[in-house]
């Protein structure tokens, strides 16, 4: 006889499990870890866009005096926001009712539960990672608009953000455009250098196969420093300036061929709604119209966002 609250045991599995998924998809990632390690990972609670504030521009009104001369108070506008569509995905856990059956009692189901969940979390995370890379148009435009979107290569054109690179300048990201794998180490100076703003500098730069083996030959064996707070979380590390470089290639790895992202994560910020960062869409029993099925959904809706596209570099190495 199969156990006979099976539904309640999935809903109530997949709801215990939510916030353990939603932390291994973050630690999954060395970007997203380090957005949570400088709090720029913040839920939105509704809205029809992801709203993320920005200061394009300086007060005019600041500026030297002396003794009794007249402050200028002028109303001064510096403050916008950038606007980003709410993206979203689902890992849909099914039980079939043969399922139900073989799997009698509550062990037997939790056990069952807990493989189905399991692949469930491995999929997002793959899905929000692979994500995290894209320019926003796969799938019908329904990705999350990533990296490649937020730091493209032609960066004098299209509109990020609902803000168009061609009309404000403060929008447009640094680039660096190597002519080949030899000149890594100036190209990286150059593009360090162009990314800087007082203390405002890159603290991490995700490569792939490509960059990071150019990168590791231009080293001499005394120059290579790892940094054991990314390390010893998971992700090997080396150093560039202070920042910490990354490789995110071998099997399964997503950064794009050829390219080297500086990153300022002060600037970058992972935006997941508050009722969908990894939670099953409902709790109550979903039922296939002409199958023999129980459905769970977990789902995450979100994006990742900016409020200082001048702050981050692209390195593109033609090998």
């Amino acid at each position: 006889m199969a156990f006979p609250n099976v539904s309640d045991i999935l809903a109530t599995t997949i709801e215990s499990r939510t916030k353990k998924i939603a932390d291994n998809v973050t630690s999954n990632n060395a970007l997203l870890m380090r957005m949570s390690q400088r709090g720029k990972i913040k839920t939105f609670s509704g809205g029809h866009k992801i709203y993320q504030e920005l200061s394009f521009a300086e007060n005019g009104n600041a500026g030297w005096y002396s003794g009794y001369d007249l402050l200028p108070v002028a109303a001064s506008d510096v403050i916008s926001a950038a606007e980003y569509t709410i993206k979203q995905c689902a890992a849909p856990v099914v039980i079939s009712g043969l399922e139900q059956l073989q799997n009698a009692g509550k062990e037997q189901m939790i056990d069952l539960m807990e493989a189905r969940l399991g692949v469930a979390e491995s999929t997002m995370s793959n899905i929000v990672n692979e994500g995290i890379y894209s320019d926003g148009t796969a799938n019908g435009g329904k990705e999350i608009d990533g990296l490649e979107a937020a730091i493209p290569l032609a960066n004098t054109s299209g509109t990020y953000g609902g803000i168009n690179r061609a009309t404000w300048t403060f929008w447009r990201n640094q680039i660096q455009d190597a002519a080949n794998t030899n000149t890594i180490q100036a190209d990286m100076n150059t593009l360090w250098a162009a990314c800087v703003r007082g203390s405002d500098r890159p603290d991490l730069i995700m490569m792939d196969n490509t960059t990071w083996l150019a990168y590791m030959a231009s080293l001499q064996a005394l120059q290579r420093f790892t940094s054991p707070e990314v390390g010893n979380l998971g992700f090997p590390s080396i150093k560039f300036m202070d920042a910490d470089v990354v490789l995110d290639g071998g099997i399964g790895g997503d950064a794009p061929t050829g390219v080297g992202f500086f990153l300022n994560c002060d600037y970058l910020h992972y935006r997941p709604h508050a009722q969908r960062n990894m939670r099953p869409l409902s709790p109550n029993r979903r039922y296939a119209t002409n199958q023999d099925a129980e459905v769970q959904i977990l789902a995450w809706a979100g994006n990742l966002t900016t409020s200082g596209a001048q702050f981050l570099g692209r390195l593109d190495v033609n090998a």
